[in-house]
């Protein structure tokens, strides 16, 4: 965990923060937006407190040592959050508008200061977080097209360009393969892509949601992830990734491959998870030792075969990436464009619309045990509708080129989902129903409303608001308002997510209902919380030293001094923390977890064995950087 006692001034419109330390769990602790509060919006800071604060005093003052600002009074607790602290109370100060730095002090019984924090613009404040989630994806990337960084020497995996196709093994009950694996007698290139996680695996699953969102990021947010974006253009990391979806979807014979590499090994061979190295290592990783086999050369694992119908998850979700790609690039690489709107096509009409058992995801299905599909598949289908609106001539050859035939399917899909799935889940890699809806809307609106559908504007609508309707009432029975109960995996993004999604409806129906959530949300996630910390690596003042990441652990810093892992999203407190050391993992933290006093109705464990709760993931980063840019500004009109 890392605590700065001090805050640089706001500088060129950038949040430095400098020195660290130690954070020391006492009678109170003040909990704030850690990024910091746009000048003009509301304003909130919590306090956690073991005694009964109400009619204490507190207020804001310029860090360091300014004269108070503003003055207010604690009001009634909004709750308990643990035995330890009994009472958590809302701090608003909406008055303080001023850039500058600032702390926030109580007095009394509950003496407590919060570590210092920014009003700014919105553009000022996450300039910065923008930038450090593209550093993580730069950091992740796979193959020869590595960045060097701080953190990146060599590229890694080189031996992917010529992989061998695998059948997909059988697995035990704890993930591990079952056996040997029977080759396909196949070669495929599947270099470069992005690590899934804190290991070097790689998935269709997680890679395909991410693209997905950085691309829609670039087409709707031109200023703040786009060409026009000071210093967070995510164009070509966009175009790294959808490179890497092209390669594992054959186009000319319709198969689609899903994963690069095996977790969980066996007696006889060693998985991914089984050893702890840097990337560079695994091409040569023991020399000739047959138990290293696939670490050395790592197996690639076939959907189906050639033409046979593709996961509907998958299908849509590659047909969106293809789709959004066809979108950004037509314009810049039409050969690119051109050949993905040809991939969208074909990989969407290959869609299982009637599976069983588990869906396609990874193996063992447990890493990513998803089980909706109808919102893949709504998703694919009004980008494929909104894809075919873009202005200029269409490539030749293409299945369908009219945004009709696919606003029919997206409806469809749309409509299926909202009876099937009731209020859903907050955008994240197991329902992307909060991007779908959005997206679908605009699509019909640049068709000039057609009718006769299986579903309107109105109802999209309506079930986005009932999904944040749904965080709304659990963030009444969290003190902090958190509109997603902490005790379940992947809270930080699911905070993201609505954090988006309510920013969406705003932007769809002009009601502001849910603008002070949509930031408060985010300001949960960045340090307005139970244990005071960032739940994204460099973004803030605290957040956890030691993610449960391979580079990080042994190529960065343990204490949160560069070089870290800037922009990683981890997955959150969460219902438990997880242990298990590796051969090879550096120690970290050097004492025990600097967050347990804070643990009550979840946990949060900053050490690197504890994957449940510090690992980083493409997939939980991926909703950030829209966050980011929904608080900037409102996403730019869809061209047609």
């Amino acid at each position: 965990m890392r605590t700065a006692a001090a805050l640089g001034a706001l500088a060129a419109g950038m949040l430095c923060s400098t020195a660290s330390g130690q954070a020391a769990s006492g009678a109170a602790s003040v909990r704030v937006d850690q990024v910091g509060y746009a000048a003009g919006a509301p304003k909130r800071a919590y306090l956690m407190s073991r005694d009964d604060a109400t009619g204490g005093a507190f207020s804001v003052a310029p860090a360091p040592g300014g004269a108070p600002l503003f003055s207010g009074t604690v009001g009634a607790s909004l709750g308990s959050w643990s035995r330890r602290y009994g009472h958590v109370y809302a701090l608003d100060f909406d008055a303080v508008q001023t850039p500058g730095t600032y702390t926030l002090t109580v007095v009394g019984r509950a003496a407590a200061s919060s570590p210092p924090f920014a009003i700014a613009s919105a553009a000022a404040l996450f300039e910065q977080p923008l930038a450090n989630a593209l550093s993580f994806y730069e950091n992740q990337r796979d193959g020869p097209e590595f960045i060097p960084s701080p953190l990146r020497s060599a590229p890694g995996h080189l031996n992917d360009r010529t992989a061998t196709a695998y059948v997909t093994p059988q697995v035990s009950a704890g993930g591990a393969f079952k056996g040997y694996l029977t080759s396909l007698g196949e070669t495929v290139d599947a270099s470069g892509g992005w690590w899934d996680a804190g290991d070097y695996l790689k998935f269709v699953q997680t890679t395909s949601y991410t693209e997905d969102l950085l691309l829609a990021g670039v087409r709707d947010f031109p200023a703040q992830m786009g060409a026009s974006a000071p210093g967070a253009d995510f164009t070509a990391e966009a175009r790294f990734g959808i490179e890497w979806l092209l390669r594992m979807w054959n186009d000319r014979t319709r198969t689609l491959y899903y994963q690069v590499g095996i977790g969980e090994g066996n007696s006889s061979i060693l998985g991914d998870h089984d050893i702890w190295r840097l990337p560079q290592a695994d091409d040569s990783f023991a020399g000739s030792d047959p138990r290293a086999r696939y670490i050395r050369h790592r197996p690639v694992f076939r959907a189906g075969p050639p033409g046979s119908p593709v996961s509907p998850n998958l299908a849509g979700r590659d047909a969106t990436a293809f789709a959004l790609c066809y979108q950004v690039f037509r314009g810049t690489q039409p050969g690119l464009a051109a050949r993905c709107l040809s991939a969208g096509e074909h990989i969407f009409e290959l869609a299982d619309t009637t599976p069983k058992g588990n869906l396609i995801t990874a193996i063992p299905f447990g890493f990513y045990p998803e089980s909706e599909w109808r919102d893949d598949l709504e998703l694919g289908a009004g980008e494929l509708a909104i894809a075919l609106s873009s202005p200029g001539a269409l490539p030749a050859g293409l299945a369908h080129d009219q945004p009709a035939f696919y606003l029919q399917r997206a409806a469809q899909w749309a409509s299926s989902y909202i009876s099937h799935s009731g209020s859903g889940d907050p955008l994240n890699l197991y329902d992307v129903s909060g991007l779908a809806h959005f997206d679908l809307v605009r699509a019909l609106r640049l068709a000039g409303k057609p009718t006769g559908l299986a579903v309107d504007e109105g109802r999209l609508t309506a079930n986005l608001a009932r999904q944040l309707d749904s965080a709304v009432a659990q963030s009444h029975e969290d003190p902090f308002g958190f509109g997603f109960a902490w005790a379940q995996a992947d809270t930080a993004s699911h905070g993201d997510g609505l954090s988006v999604m309510a920013a969406e409806y705003e932007d769809l129906t002009g009601q502001p209902a849910y603008r002070p959530l949509s930031a408060r949300w985010l300001g949960n996630v960045l340090g307005a919380n139970a244990w005071g910390s960032s739940l994204i690596v460099g973004d803030g003042t605290t957040f956890p030293d030691c993610p449960s990441h391979q580079l990080a652990n042994l190529a960065g810093s343990l204490d949160g001094s560069p070089a870290v892992l800037a922009g990683a999203v981890v997955e959150g407190p969460s219902d438990e923390s997880s242990k298990g050391k590796v051969s090879g993992m550096r120690k970290c933290p050097a004492r025990g977890n600097a967050f347990a006093p804070y643990n009550g109705k979840a946990v949060f464990k900053d050490d690197v064995q504890s994957y449940t709760t510090v690992e980083p993931a493409i997939d939980l980063t991926a909703s950030s950087p829209l966050a980011f840019s929904w608080q900037i500004a409102p996403a730019s009109p869809l061209p047609g």
